[in-house]
């Protein structure tokens, strides 16, 4: 199994990457600031304008280190990378999988169930840790709610339909997503979802910590030689990681909804931690993007069982092992794609 190393986060716009030896060095105004070995790394992510030397990139490159850049907001910008090293027959097979409509709608009918399931669960959850504080019979009714459209998704006909279910099932979990909101309630209300851009405090968590997480599958799937921009429910379309994006909602609510419900409750970040744009989008500051990082870290290093392998493994790592799963079953050595369901 593939071993979970550490992911360097560069916060401040003002730094300056570059390589001495095999270690990373951080720079701000020509002075040193810090060096990390490589050797522990896997992946460096920048936000605003940082820049990195081309001999750090080209070393990156042939190490397999990630080097991302990203806005200050968390979208993706670019990815410094070296040659694809995936098995070239394992791609034939996934886009002759992606052109088959019954093949790609077996796999997207097992991802989107995982999500329903996944989302039903977070609720069934917090009636269980915090059922004096929610309205349980409210939450009771959107989990049934939840399990119904979970039975529809596993049955649909096509994508379309896959589709349709999925997209009332959100409506029905985000509902209920403010009543899990249990703290610091006059600065963290959420009323819908908004994105491009997030318009309030908790929709900016969200979009940030789908980022990271499309990221994170956007990295596993190319380390097992799948090609990410070719999905099987996202349509294909110029730059967009379509697989990564169908993989992604396996974690939605158990990794990223689960994770930022933490940030507000145990008060990790504030009000203060937030800024508003001219053009109404609300994105984190430097600090509130230093407490979202600490956080993340932490949380992906938390270990859980597998559901389908039966073993522990950091949470950090469920992508990569959803991915492999992926790739056993496009090369024929699984009956069918384990989706991740969680519990």
């Amino acid at each position: 199994m593939k071993k979970l190393l550490n992911t360097v986060y560069v916060n401040n716009p003002d730094r300056y990457l570059s390589l001495d030896g095999e270690n990373l060095v951080i720079s701000q105004d020509s002075a040193e600031i810090g060096r990390v070995p490589l050797h522990n790394i896997e992946r460096v992510m920048t936000f605003g304008h940082a820049g990195a030397s081309p001999a750090l990139m080209g070393k990156c490159a042939r190490d397999g280190i990630e080097l991302v850049f990203m806005s200050r907001s968390g979208h993706f910008l670019a990815r410094v990378e070296g040659e694809v090293r995936g098995n070239v027959l394992l791609r034939r097979q996934q886009y002759r999988y992606a052109d088959d409509s019954e093949r790609s709608l077996d796999i997207a009918r097992n991802m989107i169930s995982a999500k329903l399931y996944n989302s039903r669960w977070v609720l069934e959850r917090t009636i269980r840790d915090h059922g004096a504080r929610i309205d349980t019979d409210l939450f009771c009714r959107k989990s049934e709610l939840l399990q119904s459209a979970i039975k529809q998704a596993r049955q649909a006909r096509d994508m379309d339909a896959l589709r349709g279910i999925e997209g009332e099932a959100a409506s029905v979990y985000f509902s209920v997503l403010d009543d899990m909101i249990l703290q610091q309630k006059e600065d963290f209300r959420f009323v819908s979802r908004n994105k491009r851009p997030p318009l309030d405090n908790v929709n900016a968590l969200l979009s940030f910590a789908y980022s990271m997480a499309t990221g994170m599958c956007t990295s596993a799937l190319e380390s097992v030689g799948l090609d990410p921009y070719v999905g099987f429910m996202h349509t294909d379309r110029p730059g967009r990681r379509s697989l990564a994006l169908d993989m992604v909602e396996e974690f939605r609510a158990v990794l990223c909804d689960r994770f930022v419900l933490t940030l507000i409750n145990k008060r990790l970040v504030s009000r203060d931690d937030f800024v508003r744009r001219e053009d109404g989008a609300v994105i984190l500051t430097e600090n509130g993007r230093k407490s979202f990082f600490t956080a993340w870290q932490k949380r992906k290093a938390e270990e859980l069982r597998h559901p389908f392998l039966d073993e522990k493994v950091e949470w950090g790592m469920l992508p990569y092992v959803q991915a492999l799963l992926l790739a056993r079953y496009i090369r024929g050595d699984l009956d069918c794609y384990p989706p991740f369901m969680w519990k």
